[in-house]
């Protein structure tokens, strides 16, 4: 298992927007959810031109989004890996497709999660509102309540994907010359993410049922963490 530098976040995140871009690059089709659609749902007051939602968008443009958001949230580079994981995710499990209609919904999504449930520095989505200002509260909680739906609640990244993903955009980034240095993450921290990886299987997963059955907002889900996330 391994740590990404702190000084290299924002290098980082240019793989990890790399390979959001090619995902879009690469689709076979525009499968989609309306609840992931910014036509319905856009996220600034100001209308966008049908043109916007015809063109694939730039790796640059993807990266500063991104960069953004996980800047202002103050994101560590290794939640941008749970970023990746659950957004792989939603794609098989909800079978869609990242296109230019919903790939800003569908990244914000996976990062509310990533941050509510690995990193000790999480947001509260009034926060999150803040740096999307004309995005509301309520439409935070139901892109979350649905996401986790599409999940199936399987909100668990074990050791192993965790590695998985981190040495697959290790190569992304040597593919496309990003300068990224790594370091070796202790032994101890990674029992620790398999202790919480463990939890996240066994505890979260019945607390979102339980919570998704009463209706609560997404936001009452952070109360019931009982140790940090050790992703950070």
């Amino acid at each position: 298992m391994i740590k990404i530098s702190y000084y290299n976040v924002f290098f980082f995140l240019h793989s990890m927007t790399l390979a959001i871009y090619y995902h879009i690059k690469n689709r076979d089709a525009d499968r989609s959810l309306d609840i992931f659609d910014e036509r319905l749902h856009p996220l600034t007051r100001e209308k966008m031109p049908e043109e916007y939602f015809e063109h694939d968008p730039e790796h640059k443009f993807i990266y500063r989004f991104v960069h953004t958001l996980c800047s202002a949230a103050q994101l560590t580079a290794e939640s941008a890996v749970v970023t990746l994981v659950y957004l792989e995710r939603l794609l098989t499990y909800a079978e869609i497709d990242i296109c230019p209609t919903n790939w800003k919904r569908i990244v914000l999504g996976a990062i509310l999660l990533a941050s509510k449930f690995w990193d000790d520095q999480a947001v509260w989505n009034v926060d999150d509102c803040q740096i999307l200002k004309d995005i509301t509260v309520e439409d935070m909680n139901e892109m979350e309540r649905h996401c986790l739906e599409l999940l199936h609640f399987n909100i668990n990244v074990p050791f192993s994907v965790y590695a998985k993903y981190y040495f697959d955009l290790r190569s992304l980034a040597d593919d496309n010359n990003l300068n990224v240095l790594f370091t070796p993450l202790s032994k101890e921290r990674a029992q620790n993410l398999k202790a919480i990886s463990r939890l996240c299987d066994d505890e979260y997963k019945d607390v979102c049922r339980a919570a998704m059955r009463r209706s609560f907002s997404a936001d009452n889900f952070i109360g019931i963490r009982h140790s940090n996330a050790i992703l950070s």
